[in-house]
Order: structure tokens, then sequence, then C-alpha cells
């Protein structure tokens, strides 16, 4: 079940007003749970952890997709580009048997030269990457809420689409803490700028600034570089613009993903959802195949690159597969970030 026409209010109908009720008193005993998570790191720094190398952290306050990946990639591809070996750390959300997760197997195709850790224990997976890969600057990836390593600069995403998660924390809406939290935050990237009018997105940066008033602010927006394919050389995005398609995701913001499609021209014949982080199996590829045969006028089927990396198939059914693949361009702010992390890297190293 899709659970934000629940949580914005969208629908009304008895069920949904009851969940909203039901789900409202649900939030209080977590927000009182991340604010005194939180209070225990603001008032004991003894409880944070050091790496022996600078910490970027790249997170969100909100569940749901706001862009990391590409975010992570644009950052990493900077910090290559200045000559330092870069790592990246993160949690391992829905890792499978292998122990690597759709988002770890997508930035190893982004970024083949910049090995990632996946460990629950994320300070014992920066000193993996410090002692044993020699590496000079860690991107912890998904790590606003992670306060026991400490990190030189915390860079979070909201998405220009949902940026404030309904106003309520989980499970009512999609907060993961307080909107004070924002006050650890040195930079705001708000991403999908162009879901936004100009004065929603200057009452977006307002309401941050309440928060956080000496973060630097940047914004960005999402742009389609290319049709991905397993195990085949991409395909120009331009291939799509008339094409009569389906589309399926697995990720926190599947209308996002649907709007970028048609955006590129595409016409949307049917659409898809799965649960974030969805582990595909051979039932999942059974009712995809079914639902392709529903729509002979379909000329081919659309994912997302963190889909197409789980499925790794050139087809489903009769139709090609392909992955919009995405890059973070950055419109507002980009040489204020760039500053930020040469500063950061520099500085600590030094």
């Amino acid at each position: 079940m899709d659970i934000r026409p629940i949580m914005s209010g969208q629908r009304r109908d008895p069920l949904a007003r009851l969940l909203r009720m039901a789900t409202r008193v649900a939030a209080i005993p977590y927000g009182v749970a991340t604010t005194l998570r939180n209070r225990k790191y603001d008032r004991d720094a003894s409880s944070i952890q050091h790496a022996d190398v600078p910490v970027i952290s790249v997170g969100n306050i909100t569940t749901g997709g706001t862009g990391k990946s590409p975010m992570v990639a644009w950052i990493a591809r900077v910090l290559r580009n200045e000559g330092l070996r870069v790592a990246i750390v993160s949690r391992g959300y829905g890792a499978d048997a292998s122990g690597v997760n759709d988002e770890a197997l997508e930035l190893e195709e982004r970024l083949p030269d910049v090995p990632h850790v996946q460990n629950p224990d994320r300070v014992e997976g920066a000193r993996v990457v410090v002692e044993e890969l020699e590496t000079e600057v860690i991107l912890l990836d998904d790590g606003f809420q992670h306060r026991r390593l400490h990190r030189d600069l915390d860079i979070v995403l909201i998405d220009a689409s949902c940026p404030f998660g309904y106003g309520y924390q989980l499970p009512r809406g999609m907060l993961r803490e307080s909107l004070k939290g924002l006050k650890r935050a040195d930079v705001v990237v708000l991403t999908r700028s162009d879901a936004a009018s100009d004065a929603d997105r200057r009452q977006i940066r307002e309401t941050v600034q309440r928060y956080a008033p000496t973060a630097t602010w940047v914004e960005s927006v999402h742009a389609p570089s290319a049709l991905l394919t397993h195990a085949a050389d991409p395909l120009p995005i331009e291939t799509l613009r008339g094409q009569q398609v389906l589309v399926f995701s697995a990720i926190g913001n599947p209308d996002a993903f649907a709007k970028t499609v048609t955006d590129c021209g595409a016409t949307l014949i049917d659409s898809k959802t799965f649960p974030d982080h969805h582990r595909f199996d051979r039932e999942d590829i059974e009712t995809l195949t079914a639902w392709v045969d529903q729509h002979p006028a379909a000329e081919a089927i659309l994912c997302t690159h963190k889909d197409l990396v789980k499925l790794r198939t050139s087809r489903i059914g009769r139709l090609p597969l392909r992955a919009v693949g995405i890059e973070i361009a950055l419109t507002v702010g980009e040489s204020e970030l760039r500053q930020r992390l040469l500063q950061t890297t520099h500085q600590t190293t030094s």
C-alpha cells in the first residue's frame, strides 16, 4: 500500500483518517526517543568516535529517496579529481546474502575506483577503510542520524517535491527526526529543485535557515543522462522521446521517477511500485512479465539504476529493460560546495 497519500492527507476516506490518528499517536514515542538520543550526543562528546581522516556525511532528514547516490557519486568524483583516496562507508540496509545492497551495487557501477564498505557498525567500517585501504577521505552514506562517528562536514539533502516529510515524524510523516536536527547541517542541498516553484523554493530555504542559519545553501536537479542496459552499452536518453513505456520501481519516491520518464518525452502507459529496497525474485519477474503482456502497445519497460543492478537482465518478457541513468547537476551554490569540500579535506589532512 502506498502510504504517501495517507500521510499527506490526500486520502480522506475513513480508513485513511483512522490511520493518520493512530500513527500520530505512535509518532510521539518515536519523537521522544530521537530527541533523547540526539541530546545524549550533544551533551556527551566522549561517546563520539573520531576517524583518523576527514569524514563527510551525506544524509537526509526524511525517509524516501532524496537523491543520495547521485550526490555521493558527484562528491566522490570531485575528491578523486583532487588526487584523494576516497572510500564510502554505509550501514548496508537491506543487504542480500552477499553482504551488499542495491545502493552499493549502483555506486559500484558509478564509481568503480571507489571502494565501498558496508557495516552496521560504521565506526568499525571507518577503521577498516583507513587501516586496510589507506583511505584519505571517508564518505559516510546516509549518515546524518548516525551520531557515533564524528564527521567533519554534514551535508543534508532535502527533496523539493516533499521537503519536510508532511510535517510529522515517523510513522505519521516521513521525518526521521525533528527539523531542529537541521542545526547540525553544514550544507543543505535542495534536490529536484525544478519540482518546486520559485516561491516554494524560497519558502523551503527560509524554513531551513530558521534551523540552520549558517549552513551553505545549494540547489540541484536530477538530470537524466542515458538509458542504461544490463551488459550492454548505454543508449542516448533521447531514445525515450515518443516511446510508449511501462515503468516500475522499488525506491523511496516512485512518483518523482515516473515524472522524470515523462519529462524525457516518453508516454507512460502504466506504472507499478514495489517497496523501497525490494529484492526481486522469480515470482516478481513472472508478475512483471504478465503485466507486460497486458500492454501490447508498450515499446519498452523502464526502471531505476538501483533496480537494474538487482535484476541483472536485459528483458522483461517481450520488452527490453532499460534504466534511466541520473546524474546530479548543481544549479545554485556549486562553487561554495566545492570550496567547503576542499577546505574540509585539506584542513583536516594537513
